[in-house]
């Protein structure tokens, strides 16, 4: 053991260069591989995030006024308290949409605690005092996120906000904020605003209520928390009580589909930086071989060589872990951009130490079993390295590259060729190793695509309809009164009448809903993947989620309980249903008419012309009717997945660094294996820049080959993925869409160059060696 370890040691010596070369390439690899595991939480946790950043409240408390909230600091397990804050309901209008608003009492200085996170704006001004007016904007409203969204409220907007009294007010929006409490949807509970205390007078006008959230030392005493706080206050005080789970709970649909899709690109990304720092250690070994045929001739064991290169290369890869971990926990936050944000955050989000202990772990253990391998392999050396010589180390020349040569094509391009691809063995793995950090690329790429697709062509994944109009019961008109003045609204293209109700599956077992949209003259134009659209009576489409609860396929019947009445439909077809879950069954309000004559419409879905601006045209509708209609956008599942357009980018950056570390060792490889055939050929004629030109031209043919392979097998593979995780959504199959072609030529493109300026410095210095330093390689 003694003999072995100095080898080692007096082998480092001698190879310090290719030592250092390991050991960066370990801890670039590990370092990409933990900024991409904080990217993947920090995308893949969005309440987490948030309630991280903003100190937020475990608990949140509704009461009325007079409440004696300063008792809670004295309850057990409370850690600090966020407010009291006074509190009024109201209603805010905004280019026509409307929802309602729990305004906030606050301070011109964010709390501590529960602190709302600004995205876009500012925060309260404070009120002016000098008297000259410079700064006062006691009418500001910063609004929270989901309901700027509702409202398409955005800086420097002016609200209508409307009181207890029903008096309107103009206020205007300063800001947009985040908070880890339960998200507005329409339909449902009111959103929060935040405001002054001057401006909430003007509001409220005295009817005022109270909300105090609190921080607690263990989440798991929640329950045990409202109990006491509850007692505190008397049950009669308390209007409504708001825990922490509920609303990570609402954002839990979107942590399991992103967290599942990351997940998928977190494995491959760990085996595409497995397989290059093992390419690394692996050549490092093959470059070695006459040095092992020495120490064989002298007296080492194969037992002994596999251990010394077993002990030298875990402790190049252990350092290199070491390096790459200590780089990102102390100089992660520091790297600017949303990398250096996640990398920041990641300490506070669940599975931090897992994935800082389990993916350095896993690489090592990767990293082990490739250079066992690779040590066996050095023990298994002849002792006689004059026969290792004598072999050829590539296939002879072809017939079609001699009749090549014969006509004058470039020997650079011919002898590049048959470096690049010398056995089919040989080729594809280098080929193979290369093409799946593309492959990940491409993936990558599929799912932004799709991203966009939501946004660019709603449409055609299931959001035709960019506005859905509620009559108020102040309209005063018939339903043909409405839909034709809704349809002479410019940008308008087709009014559809729609009713929407929960049924029962049978069994009663679950709950779907039943919808009834358009009518059979004039039929909704659902995007339809599977079978086809409704087009008779007591036909109907469903999504993907109710098919799965049901157990059934396209063409069967489902029969299903209303209002304790049944209600039997034939499914013709499979849409892509972003609502719901996809439990969602979609008819004509007529065939819901058969069933209850008296059906009126809940509700109108608009489809605008191509290129209309769904805020424009809110606006007209509110102008057009005085406020007597509810405008709402359609909601867009891209919104929620907003942080992974981030996220996608800087996994592509990631595996780019993984595949240029993989370029680097395979042209580093080609050179030093091709050392006796550039002897020769330098021997037959052959200058220094057909030289450096044959071996850039392998390294760009290895790269066009491989980004060909990866970018194919990427759109398959991106096409299956993202398929299958719509279809587990309940969404539906058949909402991948692939990247344009000149994205996917601008990959290849990217890869080729990319070879090709790796392979200058490289080809350079094999051109410029002369014969009399090449003569080692024979042996």
């Amino acid at each position: 053991m003694r003999a072995t370890l100095r080898w080692a040691h007096a082998d480092f010596r001698a190879h310090r260069g290719e030592a250092l070369f390991v050991v960066l390439a370990s801890a670039g690899i590990i370092a990409s591989l933990l900024l991409a595991g904080a990217l993947f939480s920090y995308a893949a946790n969005p309440w987490q995030r948030v309630f991280n950043q903003s100190h937020g409240a475990h608990l949140w408390l509704h009461t009325r006024a007079g409440a004696d909230t300063a008792a809670l600091s004295r309850v057990d397990g409370v850690a600090a308290l966020s407010g009291p804050y006074r509190t009024t309901a109201t209603t805010v209008e905004s280019r026509g949409a409307r929802a309602g608003v729990t305004l906030r009492a606050a301070r011109a200085v964010p709390p501590e605690t529960g602190r709302p996170l600004v995205t876009d704006g500012d925060w309260l001004a404070r009120p002016d005092t000098t008297g000259t007016g410079a700064g006062s904007d006691s009418g500001a409203l910063v609004l929270e996120a989901s309901v700027a969204r509702a409202l398409w409220a955005e800086p420097g907007d002016t609200v209508r906000v409307t009181g207890p009294d029903g008096a309107p007010h103009a206020l205007r929006v300063s800001g947009i904020a985040e908070v880890a409490e339960p998200r507005y949807h329409p339909g449902g509970g009111p959103g929060i605003g935040w405001v002054l205390d001057d401006t909430l007078d003007a509001v409220a006008h005295g009817d005022t209520g109270q909300s105090v959230g609190l921080r607690l030392h263990d989440p798991d005493d929640t329950d045990f928390t409202v109990q006491r706080a509850v007692t505190v206050l008397g049950a009669d005080r308390v209007a409504q009580v708001t825990k922490w789970q509920q609303a990570r709970a609402e954002a839990g649909g979107d942590d399991r589909l992103l967290g599942q899709m990351f997940a998928v690109f977190g494995l491959g990304a760990l085996l595409a930086a497995a397989l290059a720092a093992a390419g690394a250690i692996g050549a490092r070994v093959r470059g070695q071989l006459r040095d092992i045929a020495i120490l064989k001739a002298v007296g080492f064991t194969p037992g002994q060589v596999t251990r010394g290169f077993l002990v030298q290369h875990l402790a190049f890869a252990l350092l290199g872990v070491a390096l790459g971990t200590a780089a990102i926990a102390l100089l992660g936050a520091r790297i600017p951009g949303r990398i250096g944000e996640a990398a920041a955050v990641w300490q506070d989000l669940p599975g931090h130490t897992a994935l800082m202990i389990g993916i350095p772990c896993g690489a090592v253990l990767l990293i082990a079993a490739a250079t066992g391998l690779s040590a066996w392999r050095a023990g298994r050396v002849p002792p006689v390295p004059v026969a290792r010589a004598a072999l050829p180390s590539a296939a002879p020349m072809t017939a079609l590259g001699r009749r090549a040569l014969g006509v004058r094509v470039p020997p650079a391009l011919v002898l590049g060729w048959r470096a690049a691809f010398p056995r089919r063995g040989r080729t594809l793995v280098p080929v193979a190793r290369l093409a799946l950090p593309l492959v990940l690329i491409t993936v990558a790429l599929v799912a932004w695509s799709t991203l966009d697709q939501f946004r660019s062509r709603p449409a055609q994944m299931g959001l035709p309809a960019a506005l859905t109009v509620r009559a108020g019961q102040s309209a005063g008109t018939s339903d043909a009164d409405l839909e034709r003045n809704l349809a002479g609204i410019r940008g308008v293209a087709a009014v559809h009448p729609g009713a929407e109700m929960a049924a029962l599956v049978p069994g009663q077992t679950g709950t779907i809903t039943l919808r009834g949209l358009g009518t059979a003259r004039d039929p909704y134009p659902a995007e339809v993947v599977e079978g086809r659209a409704v087009s008779g009576p007591d036909e109907a489409v469903a999504g993907q989620g109710l098919l799965d609860l049901l157990g059934v396929r396209v063409g069967a019947w489902v029969r299903m309980t209303v209002e304790g009445r049944p209600q039997i439909l034939h499914v013709v077809g499979r849409t892509i249903e972003p609502e719901s879950g996809g439990r969602v069954i979609t008819t004509s309000i007529d065939a819901l008419r058969e069933r209850d004559p008296g059906l009126r419409p809940d509700f109108h879905a608009l489809v605008l012309r191509e290129g209309a601006d769904p805020e424009a045209v809110s606006a007209a509708l509110a102008g057009a009717t005085a406020g007597a209609l509810e405008v709402r956008e359609t909601p867009n599942p891209v919104d929620r997945l907003e942080p992974a357009r981030a996220v996608i980018a800087a996994l592509i950056a990631v595996l780019a660094l993984i595949g240029l570390i993989e370029l680097l060792t395979l042209i580093g490889t080609g050179v030093r294996d091709r050392g006796r055939d550039l002897l020769a050929l330098k021997a037959i004629g052959l200058t220094p820049r057909q030289i450096g030109a044959m071996i850039v031209t392998a390294a760009g043919l290895t790269a066009l080959a491989s980004a060909v392979v990866g970018t194919t097998v990427g759109v398959l593979s991106g096409r299956w993925l993202v398929d299958s995780q719509g279809a587990s959504s309940g969404i539906g199959a058949g909402i991948a869409q692939l990247p344009p072609l000149p994205v996917l030529f601008t990959v290849i493109v990217g890869a080729v160059l990319g070879a090709v300026v790796a392979a200058v410095l490289p080809a350079t210095r094999a051109a410029r060696r002369r014969p009399a330093d090449s003569l080692s390689e024979t042996l």
